[in-house]
């Protein structure tokens, strides 16, 4: 098995609404704001390749929007999924399965594109089958009032459409062991139903993708709790329960919003789980 961090693009989101209720004279100190309380965030994807599979966790905002849908993003840089991906050398069509953690737009509109004269959508990993789950797929296509803005129907429905998408098994507890995909899966429902959290075995290491159960190094503390998230008290819990696992067992966490922190480990303290150590993919994944 081998691992590649994918970058498909990074933007600003506003920093009050990343951190909730906490002020932001304690969520600067790890996330400066610039002069419109806008802070830096990432859209890092995960590709694995194992055998004949090439696996993309993820593939971000995409850039079949608007420029006014964008200009809400404070788009920067000049990353994308293409030369991510040609870096490695692979290409989209190379990519075998699209594991998308959740449907939020900034999770997975790099799912879907414009066809060739822009009159319809069609997958953008033509030889890709899409996962999801049964259970967040009813929750992204008939969503509440809260999240209508973050799931698109653009994004979404055509990966049904074009007979590319799959649902994954949901447990009656709290992880699985995708026999699929071959990682097993953290189901974790406070951001949003049924979120699924991938932790992949990697030679002598455990590789948590934590997407939106933990954003950035900024949200180790407890109370740290996105203002996005539907069930912020449901996302305490989830948080602690996983943060204590991934302090007693090592995990590395691979951070998918975090544009200045790729991978972390964690570790207990007297007031709680807090940062050990910080880490690139270049060292983890070589």
């Amino acid at each position: 098995m081998q691992l590649y961090p994918i970058e498909s693009g990074n933007f600003k989101l506003d920093g009050g609404a990343m951190f909730g209720v906490v002020p932001k004279s304690l969520w600067q100190k790890t996330n400066p704001a610039d002069a419109n309380n806008m802070i830096d965030i990432a859209a890092r994807c995960l590709l694995i390749e194992e055998g004949n599979r090439l696996i993309l966790i993820d593939t971000g905002m995409g850039n079949k929007q608007s420029s006014k849908f964008f200009g809400y993003y404070n788009l920067w840089g000049n990353h994308s999924i293409d030369n991510s991906l040609k870096k490695y050398g692979f290409h989209r069509d190379d990519i075998t399965d699209v594991f998308m953690t959740h449907l939020h737009f900034d999770h997975c509109g790099g799912s879907v594109q414009w066809n060739k004269d822009e009159t319809g959508y069609e997958p953008a990993f033509k030889n890709a089958y899409f996962w999801s789950n049964k259970d967040h797929w009813l929750w992204a296509t008939q969503p509440n009032n809260r999240e209508k803005a973050s799931f698109l129907t653009e994004n979404i429905l055509p990966m049904q459409e074009s007979g590319q998408l799959k649902f994954t098994a949901i447990p009656k507890g709290d992880t699985l062991i995708n026999s699929e995909l071959g990682f097993d899966i953290f189901f974790a429902n406070g951001h949003t139903d049924k979120q699924m959290i991938p932790l992949i075995k990697y030679k002598d290491k455990t590789i948590a993708f934590m997407a939106d159960l933990l954003p950035t190094v900024g949200h180790i503390p407890l109370p740290y709790v996105m203002g996005y998230d539907t069930r912020p008290l449901l996302t305490l819990d989830e948080k602690e329960k996983f943060l204590n696992t991934a302090a007693s067992n090592n995990y590395y966490l691979f951070l998918e919003h975090d544009a200045h922190n790729e991978i972390i480990t964690v570790t207990k303290t007297e007031k709680g789980v807090r940062l050990k150590d910080i880490h690139t993919s270049q060292d983890i994944f070589q």
